[in-house]
């Protein structure tokens, strides 16, 4: 099945949830994070601003805030097809670009180097339980991630994963995969 299908297909499912089950489903998501080694041990972390009906991004966010973490959230570069993680201490600090998705003010934001994030919050559609995803089609994620080094973590509800994708040779798989159901460890 073509990734085009797959994305598709899935994003159908997540659009017949239920908001107050959306939300229920991400708050057991996020307290499974809150208790990972990989969010306790980190000292700074890489993560978007979310948009409905991905996992909602935004309690985890103030957890880790409440927690002395710091935040990064990625200015996509459309240019180069990179990103710039800029840390954030306040939605203000952020501002509406295209499609409607929420990246940092850069005048007010500070740029951190991918070797200063502890844990990476890898968004994506579609997973296999092999860590592989179908992300929503800019290839900003397997770009960054080609020479990242720290952990990796993907936020999915349960009928996002166990699907098979088609890999490709740039393809990266993240490390783990936590949804309302389980929690994925990939190889």
């Amino acid at each position: 099945m073509s990734k085009e299908i797959l994305k598709n297909q899935v994003f159908g499912a997540l659009n017949n949830i239920k908001r107050t089950e959306h939300l229920i489903k991400s708050l057991v998501i996020t307290d499974k994070v809150l208790a990972s080694d990989e969010f306790r041990s980190a000292d700074t972390i890489g993560v978007t601003i979310s948009r409905y009906p991905e996992v909602d991004t935004r309690p985890l966010i103030e957890a880790a805030w409440a927690a002395g973490k710091r935040i990064a959230v990625p200015k996509c570069i459309h240019a180069t097809r990179k990103m710039d993680f800029r840390l954030i201490t306040t939605y203000d600090s952020l501002e509406r670009v295209y499609m409607g998705l929420f990246e940092p003010i850069v005048d007010e934001t500070l740029s951190v180097e991918k070797n200063e994030i502890d844990l990476q919050i890898v968004p994506g559609v579609v997973f296999s339980d092999e860590g592989y995803r179908i992300g929503f089609g800019g290839g900003y994620y397997d770009r960054y991630m080609s020479d990242y080094n720290g952990s990796t973590l993907s936020l999915a509800f349960a009928v996002q994963t166990s699907h098979r994708i088609p890999v490709e040779g740039h393809d990266i798989p993240v490390n783990k995969i936590v949804t309302e159901e389980k929690e994925i460890t990939c190889k």
